[in-house]
């Protein structure tokens, strides 16, 4: 498989790189904040709607700018990638917006809704009952497509860190800077992104991640990347196996904190969010304002800034978790 993962260190500049690249291809997802999240929390929560973001996840970010940077380069016909759903989402539409194939790999549980949305952007979407990785690998030894990685490509790791970028100005813009930030956690992609951006600010970056899928927070105590087999959770964006290896090397040192949180904490998150922001997250986006209600409850934080990730969630699910029988 053609390597994806880079030498080159990345830096705060590659944000902002990003961010300029994205300019006008993307939504400038809205800052929202509630006085009753805020009581709760005992701290001014922030959040990030990127659930209203083109393809319904941040992932949009980071497919944009790896896919629109390598179809300017003219370097493919094609491109492919695995994923949970979302970046499969996100990179089949950056494909079609460049007139480029996209086959996506999705594991054979992936929730119906995703699997539609990747189809529907014109992908062509395999299945794979066992490594995802051995059928991308396959794909591209057929093809000779690139891989955007989900986790392990520099413009992915950058272009989702755009997110966090947009939510620190806001903060600032609006006279309430941040010192802490709350980002969900799967490949450590997004996660790597947010670290990127708040370097040199004073803001204090955690990872959330549920428990039994906490590669992030086994690696940061083993000094090394450590698998894990994922255990069921609500939060199915937020289940690799293993913390990518660039975003790793991003995280190792950067001091960021790692929080585990239960599938009750997540449901409990999800309604608050429905109740008193009006919108719809999937789990693995409310786990955000879960982690964040644990970081914000000793009152080491007075603004805490939260990345509700994403909004493709099954309706099912929706009224599962309203009526408080999916946890």
């Amino acid at each position: 498989m053609q390597p994806v993962v880079t030498d080159r260190e990345l830096s705060q500049a590659d944000v902002a790189d990003a961010a300029r690249f994205l300019a006008g291809q993307i939504v400038a997802t809205p800052m929202l904040g509630s006085a009753e999240l805020d009581e709760l929390a005992g701290a001014r929560l922030l959040l990030k709607a990127e659930n209203l973001q083109h393809s319904g996840s941040y992932k949009m970010r980071g497919a944009t700018v790896a896919v629109g940077r390598l179809a300017a380069a003219g370097q493919a016909a094609g491109v492919v990638c695995q994923s949970t759903g979302n970046h499969a989402a996100a990179v089949a539409q950056a494909a079609r917006r460049h007139g480029l194939a996209a086959v996506v790999v999705l594991p054979a549980d992936a929730a119906p809704g995703k699997v539609a949305r990747a189809q529907a952007a014109g992908a062509r979407v395999l299945r794979a009952d066992g490594d995802p990785h051995e059928v991308v690998r396959q794909v591209h030894a057929d093809t000779g497509y690139p891989v955007i990685d989900a986790y392990d490509h520099p413009d992915v790791v950058a272009g989702q860190g755009t997110a966090a970028l947009e939510l620190i100005e806001a903060a600032d813009a609006a006279g309430t800077p941040l010192d802490a930030l709350v980002v969900p956690v799967g490949g450590g992609g997004g996660a790597a992104g947010a670290v990127l951006a708040a370097t040199g600010r004073g803001i204090d970056v955690y990872g959330v991640e549920p428990y039994g899928c906490d590669s992030l927070a086994r690696s940061l105590a083993a000094g090394r990347r450590v698998s894990v087999t994922p255990a069921a959770t609500l939060a199915d964006g937020l289940r690799p196996a293993c913390v990518g290896a660039l975003p790793f090397r991003v995280l190792r040192d950067s001091g960021i904190d790692a929080v585990r949180v239960g599938d009750d904490a997540i449901a409990h998150a999800f309604r608050l969010i429905v109740t008193h922001l009006k919108l719809v997250v999937e789990p693995s986006g409310a786990a955000a304002l879960a982690g964040a209600l644990r970081v914000a409850d000793p009152g080491h934080h007075r603004t805490v800034g939260v990345l509700l990730t994403g909004g493709n969630v099954e309706a099912d699910l929706v009224g599962r978790l309203m009526e408080g029988s999916a946890a």
